[in-house]
């Protein structure tokens, strides 16, 4: 519940930000709408690369639950500074704020995987990660929809300003229920250099080939959903002809799906950690994309933007569905035992650093996907084509599960 509502904050404050930035903000400071979205997704991002190595450390040589309520009321803090943003529309100290959460999430991040291991049982572990994966996508989904439905609202400012402030209220309550983790590793000296600390996490999964392969496994995951994510809403208005509402019925279908295929995940392993499906779940991700490619790459575009009923009336909008939750469905069976694998795998000293340095590799590649993306649509790739071609360019990832899937993890 404390992950949950995190990320519903985070996604509420940030899709409200963007929207301001979009419809008011961007003329009342007369800068660049597009050009200050660049900016404030990638200074969100930013505290991972600059701090995650710090976070690891700390979260493995300090109980956890207290370092959770710690940060649970700094978000409190924060917020309450947001929610005084949003009234007076102060661009740059929402703009700063959104960076200060991002430091808040980067310092979270390590905590809420590194905790499950020590709390859970070997049988409960993909069970609980699953559960993570599920409700996080979920909270992601909500909070992005809430926040660009009620900032345009007459009164939208101050629901934004009371949603903000009271989620984080109920964050850090629901972290005073977190049971009490044990440090790690206490007598860790903490190194102070982020340059070196960093170099130094991302070398030492190194030593243990299995668990850096989980950890680009998982990686990939988030490189290939952030793709398509980000491409939802050209993928609606330009290639379907669908208006903004068709791009959020796929954000819900994919959302769900990815919670579907994390619930199937349980269900099919039966608690086991095991990377049994691995390799199915990856080639049915290509499958399904080459099966939304069929669908879509011939889909005739009408003269206005189709709302989300008249696309669903459709005569494709059936295979388009169907195709886009089995690759979500699949995305869900493939990442929860990866994580599950990887907190298996790596000692408990060094738990929450592993997830660190899994947190700058997430950030690094998604930020290696919007980059690829951008050269596929400058090289004149339709939305359909760079989906097709990440069908082909998935499937690279076959030999490392491969490997995964024939490890005995009991």
């Amino acid at each position: 519940m404390t992950q949950f509502l995190g990320a519903f904050n985070d996604n509420l404050f940030k899709s409200a930000l963007v929207i301001l930035i979009t419809f008011h903000l961007a003329e009342l400071y007369d800068v660049n709408a597009q050009i200050m979205i660049t900016a404030v997704a990638g200074l969100f991002i930013l505290p991972f690369f600059l701090f995650s190595s710090l976070a690891g450390q700390i979260a493995d040589k300090y109980e956890k639950s207290f370092l959770i309520r710690i940060i649970k009321f700094v978000e409190i803090v924060l917020m309450c500074l947001t929610a005084a943003a949003f009234e007076t529309m102060h661009l740059w100290w929402l703009v700063f704020l959104l960076f200060c959460m991002g430091t808040q999430s980067t310092f979270f991040g390590p905590l809420k995987f590194s905790i499950l291991p020590q709390l859970l049982n070997d049988e409960e572990l993909v069970a609980g990660n699953g559960l993570v994966n599920a409700g996080t996508n979920i909270a992601i989904l909500t909070g992005t929809l809430c926040g660009g439905l009620f900032i345009l609202s007459p009164l939208g400012r101050h629901y934004i300003s009371a949603g903000v402030v009271g989620v984080a209220v109920a964050g850090y309550a629901a972290s005073r229920f977190i049971p009490l983790a044990a440090p790690s590793s206490p007598k860790l000296r903490i190194d102070r250099n982020l340059f070196r600390s960093t170099w130094e996490m991302l070398v030492y999964p190194l030593s243990n080939k299995d668990v850096f392969r989980s950890i680009i496994g998982i990686s990939w995951f988030w490189f290939l959903g952030s793709v398509f994510l980000a491409q939802f809403p050209s993928f609606a208005k330009d290639t379907l002809g669908g208006d903004e509402q068709v791009s959020t019925l796929f954000l819900v279908i994919f959302s769900v799906g990815v919670g579907a295929g994390a619930t199937l995940c349980n269900k099919l392993l039966k608690g086991r950690v095991s990377g049994r499906y691995l390799s199915y779940s990856l080639i049915g991700m290509s499958v399904f994309i080459g099966m939304l490619y069929m669908f879509s790459a011939s889909a005739p575009a009408g003269e206005g933007l189709m709302s989300v009923w008249e696309f669903l009336r459709g005569p494709r909008a059936a295979g388009i569905v169907f195709s886009m939750f089995m690759i979500a469905l699949s995305g869900g069976l493939y990442s929860v035992p990866m994580y599950a694998m990887m907190q298996r795998m790596t000692p408990e000293s060094h738990m929450a650093r592993v997830i660190a340095s899994l947190n700058i590799i997430d950030s690094l590649g998604m930020v290696l996907a919007a980059a690829l993306t951008a050269l596929m649509i400058a090289a004149g790739m339709s939305i359909s084509g760079i989906f097709f071609a990440m069908a082909f360019i998935n499937l690279l990832m076959l030999p490392l599960t491969i490997k995964l899937s024939r490890i005995n993890y009991d």
